[in-house]
């Protein structure tokens, strides 16, 4: 199993209000368009999940398997050609202000992992910007 882990996002709303927001995947429909087409499209999202085609991979789909409110949320790849986990963990530093990191669990054969190390860690850590700069209180 390969880790890959986000640089640590600073997020200026409380720990809960990310956590109501990042916990409810339809939120994220809204910010659909801070992603880059070109990478990704198809996009569909309920309280649970999201899909959306990744080219050249085609379909992928997470779904939230465990809340722990306000701390973590864990998502596993339903659809997807490895299995992927991916943990958001949040954690307040300061009134209003929240620390975010993303980790990923990527189940890479030998043969994969030097080709998709890098796209894997640069794309978890535009994940992490775009989660960053959310406006939560809009949401």
């Amino acid at each position: 199993m390969s880790e890959f882990i986000s640089e640590i996002k600073t997020i200026p709303f409380s720990q809960e209000k990310v956590y109501d927001v990042l916990s409810n995947m339809s939120n994220l429909e809204k910010i659909q368009n801070r992603i880059p087409e070109d990478k990704i499209t198809n996009f569909s999202f309920d309280t649970d999940s999201c899909s959306f085609s990744v080219n050249p991979v085609g379909k992928v789909r997470f779904s939230i398997v465990e809340r722990d409110p306000p701390k973590t949320i864990k998502l596993t790849a339903d659809q997807s050609p490895v299995a992927i986990t991916m943990w958001i963990q949040l954690k307040e530093s300061q009134e209003n202000e929240t620390k975010m990191k993303l980790t990923v669990q990527a189940d890479l054969n030998p043969f994969l992992k030097p080709m998709l190390s890098k796209p894997l860690q640069d794309g978890i850590n535009k994940v992490a910007d775009v989660l960053a700069t959310i406006p939560y209180d809009q949401l």
